[in-house]
């Protein structure tokens, strides 16, 4: 197994996970109705009490189809998928045992997540859980400055009387129900820890608070194939910044650290009917690019509405994003950062002797590719095939139109005039075999 930083050898190899990096989130829950975001019961300061009046009896996602779902996920080319079974606003996506704040108590009746994940399976999707730790329903989930009813006097005078340990016991329960009673689960998304906050009345919470260890050991004996993240802040497991793109790969004491970049298509998570700061397809697929380039997971949300759908503007990039990995995703699973340096505003991927060259910016006529001539058996451009020409350093010619020599480990690549009918162009450079650990991402 390869070594990372943030990965124990007790750990299973992470090797599906470097391979396949693409990812769908999906946030969906009662917070979907209110359709403003996923944290408006805690900005807003509701009451839970208010808070369930006002949505758990009219939560009915009377057009969700399963089936419906895992399929604009396959079509976008994605390969693992990780749901949201609860988000801090405590509502159990699930036939939880431990709660009657569930959906199978709403309208809408049925275990959600017992119809999505055989969905996904089906269509050769992994699956991955989201499982908050914050739980602003549960009563014995003591206050804190995030909490809604941080300014609530009299819950504030009644704080002592919460009682943690019995959260503690909760959450484990309902944790070993989702690795025990949903077949085989890939990926434990646990969100999230915030010990470092201070409010002075109060203080975040961390792995103490909820017991992480035992979180922890639950998910390693019942799916000891299980990866997870590092949110139970134990020091260990994939490292996931949220709308974030590093600048370079992520690295710790010399070795690699396993990352997932988790974006979103507008400003937050969950259904925002009126959102307006949508990224574009192009956008998104940089960021895809990006990320694989610096050695990470690309994990997309999407946040679908209180019936059950995903809304046309996600629909729209999700299936640009899909036509794009239709004819392009060799590029980008089975891939890793590339030793060699690209072009300005391209990305290189790579996977053995195949090092893909992302051009993020169209140049006119011709692109100058340095330092692997001597490497380079033959380039096509990915999405059609077509053959491209490039020619090596001459030392009886000189660009005069740039001033400058192509260097003798230097090709300039003849482009097409007119750029390809694709979001990002992808060309493929076959290298010789002799080259093949030179600069490639060893998988």
């Amino acid at each position: 197994m390869r070594k990372f930083a943030n990965w124990p050898t007790t750990y299973p190899a992470p090797d599906w996970f470097i391979h396949d990096r693409f990812g769908l989130f999906i946030h969906f829950g009662l917070f979907s109705v209110g359709a403003r975001h996923e944290w408006y019961m805690t900005t807003e300061e509701i009451d839970p009490k208010t808070y369930r009046e006002t949505y758990f009896d009219g939560f009915d996602p009377d057009l969700f189809d399963a089936k419906r779902w895992a399929k604009a996920a396959k079509s976008a080319g994605i390969t693992y998928m990780v749901f949201t079974t609860k988000h801090h606003e405590g509502f159990a996506l699930w036939d939880s045992q431990f709660t009657d704040y569930k959906i199978t108590n709403t309208p809408f009746k049925r275990d959600l997540l017992a119809e999505l994940l055989p969905a996904f399976r089906q269509e050769g999707i992994k699956v991955g859980l989201y499982h908050s730790l914050i739980d602003w329903y549960h009563p014995h989930f003591s206050l804190d400055g995030l909490h809604p009813q941080r300014n609530h006097q009299e819950a504030r005078l009644n704080n002592d009387q919460r009682n943690m340990t019995l959260y503690q016991d909760f959450i484990a329960h309902q944790v070993e129900e989702l690795v025990t009673q949903y077949g085989k689960i890939d990926y434990m998304w646990f969100d999230f820890p915030y010990s470092h906050r201070d409010w002075g009345w109060s203080k975040g919470k961390g792995p103490l608070d909820w017991d992480s260890l035992r979180l922890e050991t639950i998910c390693r004996t019942h799916q000891p194939d299980m990866l997870l993240n590092d949110r139970l802040a134990l020091g260990r497991g994939i490292t996931t910044p949220e709308q974030f793109q590093p600048e370079k790969p992520f690295e710790k004491d010399g070795l690699p650290v396993l990352w997932e970049a988790c974006q979103t298509m507008y400003g937050t998570w969950g259904y925002d009917r009126d959102a307006q700061e949508w990224k574009s397809s192009d956008m998104l697929l940089k960021m895809l690019i990006d990320t694989v380039a610096k050695n990470g997971n690309f994990l997309l949300n999407i946040g679908p509405n209180a019936r059950g759908e995903i809304d046309p503007r996600t629909r729209e990039r999700l299936q640009a994003i899909g036509e794009w990995m239709r004819l392009n995703k060799q590029s980008i699973i089975g891939c890793g950062p590339s030793m060699y340096s690209p072009p300005t505003d391209c990305r290189y991927t790579q996977n053995g002797l195949k090092l893909y060259l992302h051009i993020f910016s169209y140049p006119y006529k011709q692109l100058y590719i340095r330092d692997i001539a001597k490497k380079v058996r033959s380039i096509r451009l990915l999405t059609d095939g077509s053959e491209i020409f490039y020619r090596g350093y001459d030392p009886q010619e000189v660009i005069t139109s740039t001033e400058e020599t192509i260097g003798p480990d230097d090709l300039l690549v003849a482009l097409p005039i007119v750029k390809p009918d694709t979001l990002i162009p992808v060309l493929e450079i076959t290298l010789h075999e002799s080259d093949e650990k030179n600069g490639s991402f060893p998988l």
